[in-house]
């Protein structure tokens, strides 16, 4: 089978190319490196059944071209991470909006399956847990930048799902749930890379608010295996389906699990959403997914739990630079 993965050089991305070629499949890559790390892909250079393109979905004719000899596109090109979508909102909107209407266009030309990645940030404030995918959504005002992008991911969800009633192209709307892992940057705001560092190099840990936001957070290779399983389950195409892992920490309690992981001597500060994205900044107390629907299509649920995944993305921190290993315990 011929994979297209656009955003292949992100975290995810790359995960899910080393995935597929494990699988036997042919994997093509297209990223325009503004968020992704050709790095993450170096060591699949020269790999049989793989090649990559560095360019933007934004250009429509090399985007065909690479539709076009895919057999199944996984569309994970987006803008991502909540500093880079309160610092640039234009860039959010027209990122995920424009980008996905490109690749949706040209699949339903040729009839080819998409898997496109969405957010749980489209339930937005929603209360009812946890979070069903045929739940309302409740977002925030259009004044407050953050609600951009959960916005934007779910314009494409309804783009999506337009193509598969009114052209029956075969689509499915994956919602990831804090994705973790090795290769993931803390440089867009996400927690687990960011405190693992900071950890690492002895700086305090910044918990934002209160620090009893509870999130779940799900490993990279779960997901990804979740993916490859939900290209071959036919009964997947035209539904929207959450992928993650159910089980609840609270932010002070990863920053604790990080410290005891590293050995840091970092302290834990709390710093307020002010400080932190500017005014008017809001964020979710709980985020939970009901993950019955991917379980019953291809009983399989992530379950690696948050110590490993952070003893994981540690060791991998180690392996880049070893050095922070003593810095961490001094």
């Amino acid at each position: 089978m011929n994979v297209l993965i656009t955003g292949g050089a992100g975290f995810i991305g790359s995960h899910l190319a080393e995935r597929c070629l494990r699988e036997g499949w042919r994997v093509a890559i297209l990223d325009d490196l503004s968020t992704g790390a050709f790095a993450n892909i170096a060591h699949l250079k020269g790999k049989p059944g793989f090649s990559y393109n560095i360019g933007s979905v934004f250009n429509e004719p090399l985007t065909a071209e690479l539709v076009d000899c895919a057999d199944v596109v996984f569309h994970l090109a987006a803008a991502v991470g909540v500093k880079l979508i309160v610092d640039n909102p234009v860039r959010t909107i027209e990122t995920n909006v424009h980008g996905t209407e490109v690749v949706l266009r040209c699949a339903a030309k040729k009839g080819k399956q998409v898997l496109l990645a969405s957010t749980s940030e489209v339930y937005g404030k929603s209360t009812r847990l946890p979070f069903r995918e045929n739940d309302d959504l409740v977002l925030g005002s259009t004044d407050i930048a953050r609600w951009s992008y959960a916005a934007s991911k779910a314009l494409d969800e309804w783009l999506a799902l337009a193509h598969w009633r009114e052209c029956a192209s075969p689509v499915t709307v994956l919602r990831f749930f804090n994705t973790v892992g090795p290769r993931q940057t803390g440089q867009y705001g996400m927690v687990v890379p960011t405190f693992v560092k900071q950890a690492l190099n002895g700086d305090p840990l910044t918990v934002h608010g209160t620090g009893e936001q509870r999130r779940c957070f799900s490993y990279v290779g779960d997901v990804v295996e979740a993916l490859v399983r939900l290209v071959g389950t036919p009964e997947a195409v035209g539904e929207v389906i959450n992928i993650g892992n159910d089980r609840e920490i609270s932010i002070n309690e990863l920053a604790v699990l990080v410290k005891e992981i590293t050995g840091s001597s970092s302290a834990i500060k709390h710093i307020s959403y002010d400080e932190a994205y500017g005014p008017a900044f809001e964020d979710m107390f709980r985020r939970v997914p009901c993950i019955e629907k991917l379980e019953r299509l291809i009983q399989y649920r992530p379950t690696t739990s948050i110590e490993t995944i952070v003893r994981r993305v540690v060791d991998h921190e180690w392996m880049k630079q070893p050095a922070l290993a003593f810095a961490a315990r001094a």
